[in-house]
């Protein structure tokens, strides 16, 4: 199985992030322009990882609330502390991860800096391909149209 690095040479590292002084209706608008459900927030002065703010977030730290997303920083509702991966880490420890403390998000973290993340599609799609390659491979094997 893989590792996140794999996955994130195939996705790249960009990352969305925001201060957490950023409305969350500001938020919301860039996460619906960017078709993602997950933004970093950072100190943009020291670049360290502050927190995530998910759509869930959303729902049940705002919404069920009844606080409003134009006067509310994205900071008052964000997660702290996310849980982080390391690009060497597997794809199936990712796994386990998110479904045990059922979050989509993973900041990825290299030599104390954020360098990517990636999401629950992003780990189904990886595994998606890799097993199409191996049915591949065994078709080729079974077939004699191996190498």
């Amino acid at each position: 199985m893989g590792t996140v690095r794999n996955i994130l040479c195939t996705k790249g590292h960009e990352v969305f992030s925001v201060e957490p002084a950023v409305t969350v209706y500001d938020a919301i608008e860039l996460m619906s322009q960017k078709n993602i459900g997950g933004l970093i927030i950072t100190d943009h002065r020291s670049e360290r990882l502050l927190g995530i703010f998910t759509e869930r977030d959303y729902a049940r730290r705002l919404i069920l609330k009844g606080k409003s997303s134009k006067d509310t920083e994205i900071g008052e509702i964000m997660t702290e502390n996310p849980t982080t991966v390391c690009p060497d880490d597997s794809i199936e420890d990712c796994m386990k991860l998110m479904t045990n403390r059922r979050i989509r998000h993973l900041p990825v973290i290299e030599g104390g800096r954020l360098t990517g993340m990636i999401s629950i599609g992003d780990v189904v799609r990886f595994i998606m391909n890799e097993q199409r390659g191996i049915i591949e491979d065994l078709e080729q094997y079974i077939t004699g149209h191996h190498q």
